[in-house]
């Protein structure tokens, strides 16, 4: 399957959310207000795959940051990428159920490393539950801790990469 990636347009907005649902608990996803403010305010860092009819496959999002780790905050609020953050945050990569186990995701994490390089960045930084960290580890990320989120009442992991 060929993919090839992009910003975000408005209209894959009904397309992203399904997405996002699909990778989310209700608790955890964001909201459909949520997921447009972050179209609008950060498209430089909201990736999108896409397949052969053009339809979203997955997408990576997530704003510039001045702190190294996610608080609960950066879930609710988007503000436009600083050109001084020196971190690079990653609040959703999510990839549709039927184009899992393709390579999309970790294709996705490439993508927005490269954009974050291009930007200046020194590391990206996420947090996800313990059943993906050794997804992100075969992608080059460490644990750091666990995280002071609180988000959707889980326990999350800060995981970190440089740059």
């Amino acid at each position: 399957m060929a993919i090839t990636f992009g910003k975000p347009k408005e209209t894959d907005l009904d397309k992203i959310m399904n997405i996002e649902n699909s990778g989310f608990s209700e608790a955890e996803a964001a909201t459909k207000e949520s997921m447009l403010e972050r179209i609008k305010v950060i498209p430089d860092t909201f990736i999108v795959a896409y397949d052969e009819q053009e339809n979203p496959a997955g997408y990576i999002v997530g704003p510039a940051s001045t702190e190294r780790y996610i608080s609960d905050e950066l879930f609710e609020t988007s503000v436009p990428n600083s050109d001084q953050a020196p971190y690079q945050t990653i609040l959703s990569l999510v990839v549709s159920p039927d184009k899992q186990k393709m390579g999309i995701a970790g294709q996705l994490l490439q993508q927005l490393a490269i954009v974050s390089k291009q930007q200046g960045r020194q590391l990206i930084t996420l947090t996800c539950l313990e059943k993906l960290v050794p997804f992100y580890e075969r992608n080059g990320y460490q644990v750091d801790g666990i995280s002071d989120s609180q988000h959707a009442g889980e326990t999350w992991y800060n995981m970190t990469k440089m740059l």
